[in-house]
């Protein structure tokens, strides 16, 4: 188990055949510890809903873009406002300087993307060269195109961990893709 790698989840990529409650219970199993729970087009009794069913598959759900019962935390968007409730929160940054302003404003962790070219958002970036990740002022996870082949250079390139969505939510098999990436990880 580590806390190194967060799954954010997608439910539009989850293949034909699975649920994303599947997805979370395989990728539970295979020894996830944290997910990051986007849906944000769904009303927050849906999300909250959802998170039960992850919460009762052994993850700390980490809510996307606004608080949701339940939940251990936010992560906000970029330029989103601060939780007007104390919680443990996150940003997802997109270069030094909003690294910066996240830990100034007192944020937990940080999202850095994009790491890599990615399918979940094609055209993003382009990627950040990895001296983007060196010395961050606070915990990052290197979001974007992350796989089990290049999550290991992302933590050398000084990322904390990993966040993934794409390489776990379109997987025939998830938790396989998971337990890689694990392994990946912790080296």
């Amino acid at each position: 188990m580590s806390r190194r790698l967060v799954v954010l989840t997608d439910r539009h990529q989850v293949p034909e055949g699975w649920s994303l409650r599947d997805v979370l219970g395989a990728a539970a199993d295979a020894g996830l510890r944290i997910v990051l729970l986007r849906e944000v087009d769904l009303p927050d009794d849906e999300r909250a809903t959802i998170a039960d069913h992850a919460r009762s598959a052994g993850l700390e759900v980490i809510a996307a873009h606004r608080p949701v019962a339940g939940c251990a935390g936010v992560h906000l968007p970029a330029d989103g406002a601060l939780p007007e409730v104390a919680t443990r929160w996150g940003r997802s940054c997109h270069g030094r300087a909003d690294l910066l302003r996240a830990a100034a404003d007192g944020a937990w962790w940080a999202t850095l993307s994009p790491y890599g070219v990615t399918e979940s958002k094609p055209g993003y970036g382009p990627p950040l060269p990895a001296s983007a990740f060196a010395a961050p002022p606070l915990p990052v996870f290197a979001l974007g195109g992350i796989t089990p082949e290049n999550a290991a250079v992302a933590r050398r390139s000084g990322a904390y961990g990993v966040a993934v969505m794409g390489a776990v939510m379109r997987a025939a098999d998830p938790g396989a893709v998971v337990a890689a990436l694990l392994r990946e990880v912790v080296r």
